[in-house]
């Protein structure tokens, strides 16, 4: 069965992402993931471009992984803006 571990390895290894946050909600049920993945390599591409990018680098894994589920696939700058934002909510928050 894959593992959380696993799947971090292969996209740190393949997309080199600055943010990548990889959560397993299998349950139980078989492996189940949900992904947020910020990388350099997603420039210029579209969101489908960006998607595939990450199916293809979990190609191995994606023969055992029950669900993907891509929560994010951002490039740094898209990212910061969003970061910049939880952490004014935060402040306005305290």
């Amino acid at each position: 069965m894959v593992t959380k571990e696993q799947v971090e390895a292969s996209l740190t290894s393949k997309l080199k992402p600055i943010h990548l946050e990889v959560i397993d909600i299998s349950g139980g049920c078989g492996a189940s993931f949900e992904v947020e993945v910020v990388s350099e390599q997603f420039e210029g591409k579209r969101l489908l471009e960006r998607h595939r990018m990450v199916n293809a680098a979990l190609e191995e894994e994606m023969k055992e992984i029950h669900a993907l589920s891509i929560k994010k696939a951002q490039t740094p700058q898209q990212w910061k803006p969003s970061q910049d934002s939880a952490t004014t909510t935060q402040t306005k928050d305290a």
